[in-house]
C-alpha cells in the first residue's frame, strides 16, 4: 500500500504534471508544424525547384519486384530533408517565444521598484534606536 501512495505523490507533483502538459502540447504543436511544412512550405519550394517533392526523393539500393514479393530497399533522404525543415521551423518558433519572454523580463527589470514600507518591528526598533541615541 505504501508503494501506491508514494507513486501517487510522485505522479501528482507539480513538475510531473507540468511536464505531461508540455509533452501533450508539444505533440499537438508537432502536428501543426508537420502540416505547415508538408502543406504550406514544401509545395512552393517544390514549385520553385521544378515540381520536386522532397518526400518522394530516395536512393534505391535494391529495386523491389511486386511479382516476386521482394520489397524495395531505399534510403528516403527526402523525408530527412522534410524533418530538417520541420526542426528549423520548431527551433525558430521556440526562439521567438523565448525572445518574447526575455523581453518581458527585461521590461520588468527596467521598471524602478518602490522600496517596501518598513514593518512594524523595524519602525519600533528605529524608535528605540533614536531614543537611545537621544539619551547619550
Amino acid at each position: 500500500m505504501g508503494f501506491i501512495k508514494e507513486f501517487k505523490e510522485f505522479a501528482m507533483r507539480g513538475n510531473v504534471v507540468d511536464l505531461a502538459v508540455g509533452v501533450i502540447i508539444g505533440a499537438a504543436f508537432g502536428k501543426i508544424v508537420t502540416s505547415l511544412v508538408n502543406d504550406i512550405i514544401m509545395p512552393p519550394i517544390g514549385y520553385l525547384t521544378g515540381g520536386v517533392d522532397f518526400s518522394d526523393k530516395k536512393l534505391i539500393l535494391k529495386p523491389g519486384d511486386a511479382a516476386a514479393k521482394i520489397d524495395e530497399v531505399a534510403i528516403h533522404y527526402g523525408n530527412f530533408i522534410n524533418s530538417i525543415i520541420q526542426f528549423l521551423i520548431v527551433a525558430f518558433c521556440i526562439f521567438l517565444v523565448v525572445k518574447a519572454i526575455n523581453s518581458l523580463k527585461r521590461e520588468k527589470e527596467v521598471a524602478p521598484s518602490v522600496p517596501p514600507a518598513p514593518t512594524k518591528e523595524e519602525v519600533l526598533l528605529t524608535e528605540i534606536r533614536d531614543l537611545l541615541a537621544a539619551k547619550n
